[in-house]
């Protein structure tokens, strides 16, 4: 397994000082079979083939750096796919995050973010929790950004999202009508998530943006 390094001045102090910068920011070609794949704060649960970015030497990240620190040390459009499992609620800046997988992913790639409802328990449970979502925190990237568009430049069109309940609220049914019907997620969301409340958020993104740009 080939192995990265890198940090920044900015780096915190959890990562070794001995570390320095000696990727030339270019993702190998892994040939037309295989995605390129980057996983973001993939800690010690990295996924198999991906190239894991993580904060913490303990993890079995390939490139270690300050994820609040941009950009990253790829090239632009390095990657097929990027993932972020239980990554972008430790973030300090959503939107610049946002903007850097963006930046990483080529046009039409995708992005699968995972993150906790912001009405679960988990939410605010752990203190390194900087943000706490919803189901539609992400539109501000899309055609339906409610007018909030000129947040950001990066545009990603909303493949699928999928919400996790409460076992119990689960069997009770409401889980199916809350991914099957939009107009009833958005009803959840604003009467009945703080009763009826939402545990684990899957996103799955399109980058848009032109080819070749970059």
């Amino acid at each position: 397994m080939w192995m990265l390094r890198a940090s920044t001045p900015s780096a915190p102090a959890t990562v070794p000082q001995r570390l320095r910068l000696r990727y030339p920011g270019r993702v190998p070609d892994l040939g037309h079979t295989r995605l390129r794949t980057l996983d973001v704060g993939c800690g010690i649960h990295k996924q198999p083939g991906a190239i894991g970015i993580d904060r913490n030497p303990a993890s079995r990240a390939d490139v270690l750096c300050d994820l609040d620190h941009f950009p990253y040390p790829f090239a632009d459009n390095s990657f097929d796919r990027l993932l972020a499992i239980h990554v972008i609620e430790h973030l300090a800046d959503v939107i610049g995050t946002m903007e850097e997988f963006h930046r990483l992913v080529r046009p039409r790639g995708t992005v699968r973010i995972e993150t906790p409802h912001y009405t679960d328990y988990s939410s605010f449970c752990d203190p390194t929790h900087r943000s706490h979502l919803n189901s539609f925190s992400f539109r501000y990237f899309g055609e339906d950004h409610g007018g909030f568009g000129y947040y950001s430049k990066a545009r990603f069109r909303e493949i699928s999202v999928r919400v996790k309940l409460l076992q119990f609220w689960k069997w009770l049914g409401f889980e199916f009508l809350v991914n099957r019907f939009p107009r009833y997620r958005r009803f959840w969301e604003h009467y009945l998530c703080y009763v009826v409340r939402g545990k684990v958020m899957e996103f799955e993104f399109e980058v848009l943006k032109p080819e070749g740009s970059g």
